[in-house]
């Protein structure tokens, strides 16, 4: 697995190469971008890490990067790193997402607490967004029947049930079920339950929330 790395945006050049210098003196891995838009640029073919960014930036500002992040394949929590902060920006930052929100002259150690903290968060969402593409592998694998058919189950219906409420034999409501349970890598149907449930399957729909 390729180890996280600080992607640190900050126009101030003299800036970018300090706080560059001192988070790899610290045993991150780091690269430096001089604008928004560079990193954006790149950032869903890099690996997985979190984001120091200056707020005023030329072009795209440290807010837009966040809600642009946001949106690509690839997102990260950020870090503020700025001379020019205020209480509405920040509360802002945090309301949509920043892990936290810096002075410039914060300490080493208030910064390096930060990056820890919006690193070991970035693996926890990343763990999650895994999770969540194989559960929906997993499910876009059922046919429309056995869709069908996990839903009647969801909701509880017994075969027979199921079997009428699908005009079909009862003999291939078991089928379908067993099917279902191999496709989905399940034993019984509480575990059934909680896989649909975090995959958001919508039992009226009979597919996946999107």
């Amino acid at each position: 697995m390729t180890s996280a790395c600080v992607y640190v945006v900050d126009d101030d050049a003299s800036f970018l190469t300090a706080t560059s210098r001192l988070l790899r003196a610290s045993g991150f891995e780091v690269e430096a971008f001089g604008a928004s838009s560079d990193f954006l640029a790149r950032c869903e073919a890099l690996p997985p890490g979190c984001v120091v960014a200056d707020l005023r930036m030329p072009g795209l500002d440290g807010l837009e990067l966040q809600a642009a992040l946001v949106r690509t394949r690839n997102p990260m929590p950020v870090v503020f790193l700025t001379g020019h902060g205020d209480i509405p920006t920040t509360v802002r930052a945090m309301r949509e997402g920043a892990e936290d929100f810096l002075d410039k002259r914060a300490s080493r150690e208030e910064l390096l607490g930060a990056v820890r903290r919006a690193l070991a968060r970035g693996e926890r969402e990343q763990a999650g967004r895994a999770r969540r593409d194989d559960l929906l592998a997993r499910f876009a694998s059922l046919s429309p029947r056995e869709r069908e058919v996990l839903s009647g189950v969801l909701k509880g219906r017994l075969n027979k049930q199921i079997a009428g409420d699908l005009d079909i034999g009862e003999r291939m409501v078991k089928l379908h079920r067993s099917a279902i349970m191999a496709k989905l890598d399940v034993r019984a149907v509480a575990e059934l339950s909680r896989l649909a449930q975090d995959a958001g399957f919508d039992r009226d729909t009979g597919r996946p929330a999107a």
